[in-house]
């Protein structure tokens, strides 16, 4: 399989500049800025064991995708016939995509996590993550919730509330998949979140991984908290919408009008 099948297998895109969340007239800083961001997020380091295997493989992929886009010759190719050159260097299965990671970037470690997490979410540069992200999956909050740095199904109630405040103010017109997405498809997400955290609680306690300072053990913790705020938001939604879901649907308020 070729790097853009890959691509379109691990991420749903085979554009090279919108896996790693740049623009095509992008700099090579700007470049390598949205490679350090994409890698960070699928990063094997913070990845559950259970998890590993898929973030390496997206990790290698990612790092892949780089190597095209930060050679000048590669770039130029790719560019102007939509190909890679799948025999070149830059390409190479025994290169170790880790190591060219860490020759790009510091170690990470798990306080760069944390102090990363810490100064991304609520930060202006977040804000413009979710708006685009938006933007670019028409509404669909699967998919938004997959593409944001540091997001996971939980913070869907504060993603929401960024979206609609958008919406209201005509920033990012209103999709229709996001404003009129069934109660089933929330549940859905809920579900899923809550299966994963029983996993992860599993894996943990089979690996007996404890302690203040463990991630993992963080994430549970933080996890809890915001499931119990899932809880209240689809509390609040089967509130308001409870009668009109039966009949297919949910009203909206939202300024614009749907696509």
């Amino acid at each position: 399989m070729g790097l853009l099948e890959q691509c379109e297998a691990a991420f749903g895109s085979a554009d090279l500049y919108r896996v790693l969340g740049v623009r095509r007239e992008a700099s090579a800083q700007e470049v390598r800025r949205g490679y350090h961001r994409a890698s960070l997020r699928v990063h094997p380091d913070r990845a559950e064991p259970d998890a590993k295997e898929e973030a390496t493989r997206r990790f290698q992929i990612l790092g892949k995708v780089y190597a095209v886009l930060s050679d000048a010759e590669q770039r130029a190719l790719y560019d102007e016939q939509g190909t890679v050159d799948e025999k070149s260097e830059a390409l190479s299965a025994q290169r170790d995509w880790q190591q060219y990671w860490r020759l790009l970037f510091k170690k990470i470690t798990v306080k760069d996590i944390e102090d990363f997490e810490k100064n991304y979410k609520d930060s202006e540069e977040e804000l413009a993550d979710i708006k685009a992200a938006y933007v670019d999956f028409e509404g669909d909050v699967d998919r938004i919730l997959e593409s944001v740095l540091c997001a996971d199904y939980t913070d869907e109630p504060r993603i929401r509330k960024i979206i609609e405040k958008a919406i209201d103010s005509g920033e990012v017109p209103s999709y229709k998949a996001f404003v009129k997405e069934s109660k089933q498809k929330m549940s859905a997400r809920k579900r899923r979140a809550e299966k994963e955290a029983r996993e992860a609680e599993k894996t943990k306690e089979e690996l007996g991984l404890g302690g203040e300072d463990d991630l993992k053990a963080l994430i549970q913790s933080r996890n809890k908290d915001r499931k119990k705020e899932m809880d209240d938001f689809l509390a609040q939604l089967e509130a308001k919408y409870g009668n009109n879901a039966k009949k297919g649907g949910k009203k909206t308020t939202a300024k614009k009008g749907n696509k």
